[in-house]
């Protein structure tokens, strides 16, 4: 008969248990899950309620509560092979585990139910006190194996749909394993565990109702892992040292006499200190771990954790560390060491020391690219181990080793380092901190990984050199402009050089040739002052400009050219704020090019106009034009020139920079045969335009000493 407190107990399981089954049947059944939580859910209600009926009622008898106690359990293990259903289609390891499982949760509950047939309808006493106690055990035992298997194969952001679930099992089948032991132990349940067993399920429906509540389909990844058979083996070997620990206390009790209470206190006390020393000793631990991995597992590395731990490493795109320092580090680690070296392939083909990592500096920094290493790295991706080298050379073909890696005392394997098939570096890693036998699996795994971080520090070196590229090509690109500028000075020059002899009696010449000199000398005492001080402004004098003015003075040196450029009508006043040097040389090469396209009996206009706050120059050419792609890929494309050796191919480009460093722009229309028209943009003074005085290096157009006062 049950007492009270065992009844009032076991109304609040059912009750509790009740309302979960109504709560799951009416909104929550749709996964799986959900319906072996509401059959578990049934089940324990009918359980609890049959022991109250059996304390109020005397109904029903042994054999009910019995067979109940087994459906109670062979429901929340159904559970827990729910939760388990899509878990099991990655590998044939994993299905013979659902397979040993089920086997033996089937087998055993069959066999404790048949025998419990047997001796209640034939009366065959089959199942004494005892070995219904062990079953129970063994039954407990199993689930809590499940729930341990669930909880640790189980990711991490899967885990918190799980855990309130997890937690509500495991508490239910450690509760009933820690009861039914000290049964075994004592003779019979205790009536602490028993009058408490009620309350115990009822307080965890709450755990239950909110993981149904809060959790949608999210099967748990099942895998075995060498954890995982680690810490389910540990709890098997635990539940079997309690039983052994059971039987013993019974017969040190039996055959202890007078002496039973004592010795069995003693004994159960010296027991349980041997069975923490024992889960506590971190060598035992290991021997476990190994004796795991020899006998159950074909790999020695979790390689989920691996390849998540060099990702977390290389993802740093930092330079601190440095990038073949880390390298150092991930190759090392994987051999549980922490010193190595690496030499990285440089511009004259030899390997130079990049990064040292917990060793003293070598003294020779250098592999040469002639070595036997290199050579035989060439044609066998080995790693060697100098362990191995040195007890037995032959087995490496007599191989010397560089003295940059045979000189350091701690050298241990050398690792190469493969960019597709070409030998990119050499990794040195030290002498473990703990004895490593290496294997295939050691091997393969440092060979994947050297190939993987070699790309990354292939990479890194080709950025490192692009970067270098762009900085001469700014160099270069600077020279360019200054190249264009004294080209044109030259042309002045020389043209002027060339007329002396005509026209040395011509005062108007002579004019002309002081002007053009005062220009050239002017072009190059800025050209000098830029170069001394290239990061000063290089805007020029920005000021405000009569645009018609300067366009007319303009076209007056462009009139010894055939054909002559000329203001169409009349032009109004437009104020700008530019530089006048700048402004006339963009201008002069413009026309320039125009007088270059068109043939002798063409013509070249210019229109001035005035709208919206902007003065818009229009030069228009009636030569030979150009194709809508020419205009798009290459007109404005800086050093593409059609001029062959005698243009730089800056002058549209520098043209149209300028033009927007003064908020304006230039467009142009073309059609070959037809001609070319040119129209640019330019503010208006009034408008109060805010000038950016920074202009792309005040490097002019180029040729002739038709432009000597644009230049």
């Amino acid at each position: 008969m049950l007492s009270d407190f065992s009844v009032i107990s076991h109304v609040a399981a059912a009750l509790t248990f009740g309302l979960l089954a109504i709560l799951v049947a009416t909104r929550y059944v749709r996964r799986d899950v959900d319906r072996a939580l509401f059959l578990a859910a049934i089940v324990t209600t009918l359980w609890s309620s049959a022991l109250v009926m059996q304390s109020l009622l005397g109904y029903p008898g042994f054999f009910i509560r019995y067979l109940l106690e087994l459906l109670r359990y062979a429901a929340w293990i159904i559970l827990l092979f729910a939760m388990l259903r899509n878990a099991f289609h990655q590998g044939s390891l994993t299905g013979q585990l659902k397979q040993v499982l089920g086997i033996s949760t089937t087998i055993l509950l069959i066999l404790l139910l048949g025998f419990g047939i047997l001796e209640y309808v034939f009366g065959l006493s089959i199942l004494n006190g005892k070995t219904r106690l062990l079953g129970q055990i063994a039954l407990s035992l199993l689930g809590l194996s499940l729930v341990e298997q669930i909880w640790r194969n189980s990711p991490g952001f899967g885990r918190s749909s799980i855990k309130y679930l997890c937690i509500g099992v495991a508490t239910l089948f450690a509760f009933d394993f820690f009861m039914y032991a000290d049964a075994l132990l004592f003779g019979q349940v205790a009536d602490s565990f028993w009058n408490a067993r009620g309350f115990v399920n009822a307080l965890l429906v709450p755990l239950f109702a909110i993981n149904v509540i809060n959790t949608r389909k999210q099967p748990v990844d099942f895998q075995l892992s060498h954890a995982a058979v680690f810490h389910a083996g540990t709890l098997i070997f635990a539940g079997a040292y309690l039983l052994c620990l059971a039987i013993g206390g019974y017969y040190v009790r039996v055959l202890g006499g007078d002496w039973g209470d004592a010795l069995q206190v003693l004994f159960f006390t010296i027991s349980l200190a041997f069975l923490a020393t024992l889960i506590l000793s971190r060598r035992i631990r290991a021997k476990l771990m190994v004796l795991i991995s020899r006998n159950f597992f074909d790999y020695k590395y979790d390689y989920r954790d691996e390849w998540l731990k060099m990702t977390k490493e290389l993802a740093n795109l930092g330079d601190q560390p440095p990038l073949p320092e880390r390298v150092t580090r991930i190759l090392a680690g994987l051999v549980e060491s922490n010193a190595g070296a690496i030499w990285l392939k440089g511009e004259q083909d030899s390997y130079a020391l990049k990064a040292s990592v917990n060793l003293s500096p070598p003294r020779y920094t250098v592999i040469d690219k002639d070595s036997e290493l290199v050579r035989f790295f060439k044609h066998r991706e080995w790693v060697v181990d100098l362990r191995e080298y040195r007890a037995d050379p032959i087995s490496y073909d007599l191989l010397e080793i560089p003295d940059a890696i045979a000189k350091m005392p701690d050298a241990w394997l050398i690792i190469p380092l493969y960019l597709d098939n070409e030998l990119y570096g050499i990794a040195m890693v030290g002498s473990p901190y703990a004895k490593v036998e290496l294997n295939w699996e050691n091997f393969d795994l440092v060979k994947v990984v050297a190939r993987q971080t070699c790309n990354l520090l292939a990479q890194a070196d080709a950025q490192h050199r692009l970067s270098r590229a762009m900085q001469f090509e700014a160099v270069s690109k600077a020279s360019a402009f200054m190249i264009h500028d004294l080209k044109t000075v030259i042309a002045q020059l020389s043209l002027l050089v060339k007329n002396a002899s005509k026209h040395r009696n011509n005062p108007a010449f002579i004019d002309d040739m002081i002007n053009t000199t005062d220009h050239a000398v002017r072009k190059m005492s800025n050209l000098v002052d830029h170069m001394r001080r290239p990061s000063s402004d290089t805007g020029g004098d920005i000021k405000e400009l009569d645009l018609t003015a300067l366009v007319t003075e303009l076209l007056e040196h462009y009139v010894q050219q055939r054909p002559v450029p000329r203001f169409d009508g009349d032009p109004p006043q437009a104020l700008i704020m530019a530089d006048d040097e700048q402004l006339r040389s963009v201008l002069g090469h413009l026309i320039q090019n125009a007088q270059d396209a068109t043939p002798p009996d063409g013509e070249i206009t210019l229109t001035l106009k005035i709208s919206r706050g902007n003065a818009v120059l229009f030069i228009h050419d009636s030569g030979c034009g150009m194709t809508e792609e020419f205009i798009n890929y290459q007109l404005f494309k800086p050093f593409e020139s059609t001029k062959g050796l005698t243009g730089m191919g800056i002058g549209a480009f520098q043209a149209r920079e300028y033009l927007q460093k003064l908020g304006g722009s230039i467009d142009v229309t073309s059609e070959p045969g037809v001609g070319s028209c040119f129209s640019l943009r330019f503010p208006l003074a009034e408008t109060g335009f805010d000038v950016d005085q920074e202009t792309p290096g005040g490097f002019l157009s180029e040729d002739g000493h038709s432009r000597e006062s644009a230049n």
